[in-house]
C-alpha cells in the first residue's frame, strides 16, 4: 500500500508541474527581439558598447585591477539603474550598504561584473531575460523591460 501511495504522489506532482513555462503566465521577450532597442539606447546615450555572447551590451569605463569577482564573491558596489526612458529605479552611492554575493543577483550582473576587477567601472545594457524577465519587479520595473546600469566595483571579497 505504501508503494502505491508513493507512486500516486509522484504521478500527481509530475502532472501538476508538466508543461508550465512560467508561474505568472507571461511570455519572456527574446534577446534577439530586444537587440535593436539595446543598440538604440547605446547610440542615443553615447555608450561605445561591446556585445557579449550572452546578449548584454557593455562598455568598460575603467577595467580596475586585482581581483575580478566570481559568482561566489561578495561584492561592494556603487551603481545607478535606469529604465530606457531615463527613470532611475534604483541606486546606491554607499558601497558599505551593499556586500552582496554576486551569485544571488540578476544574471546580467553575474555576466557583466566579472568583466572588470576591483576599482573598475562598467556600463551594462541588459536584455530583460537577463534581468527581471516577464515578471518585472514590483511597480518600478515593468514586464519584459531591458535595463541600464552604471556600476563601480569598489571591493571584492
Amino acid at each position: 500500500m505504501k508503494k502505491l501511495i508513493f507512486v500516486w504522489t509522484i504521478i500527481l506532482f509530475a502532472s501538476l508541474s508538466c508543461g508550465k513555462t512560467s508561474t505568472s503566465g507571461c511570455t519572456p521577450a527574446t534577446i534577439a527581439s530586444e537587440n535593436a532597442s539595446l543598440v538604440s539606447y547605446c547610440t542615443a546615450n553615447t555608450i561605445n558598447y561591446t556585445t557579449h555572447s550572452s546578449g548584454i551590451l557593455y562598455e568598460i569605463i575603467t577595467p580596475g585591477s586585482g581581483t575580478a569577482p566570481t559568482v561566489n564573491s561578495r561584492i561592494y558596489i556603487t551603481y545607478t539603474g535606469k529604465l530606457f526612458n531615463g527613470t532611475v529605479f534604483d541606486s546606491q552611492s554607499n558601497a558599505a550598504l551593499t556586500g552582496w554575493v554576486l551569485g544571488s543577483l540578476i544574471d546580467g550582473w553575474k555576466i557583466g561584473l566579472p568583466l572588470i576587477k576591483k576599482d573598475g567601472r562598467i556600463k551594462l545594457v541588459i536584455p530583460s531575460s537577463l534581468s527581471y524577465g516577464c515578471a518585472g519587479s514590483g511597480t518600478t520595473i515593468p514586464s519584459n523591460t531591458p535595463l541600464y546600469f552604471d556600476v563601480s566595483l569598489v571591493d571584492v571579497q
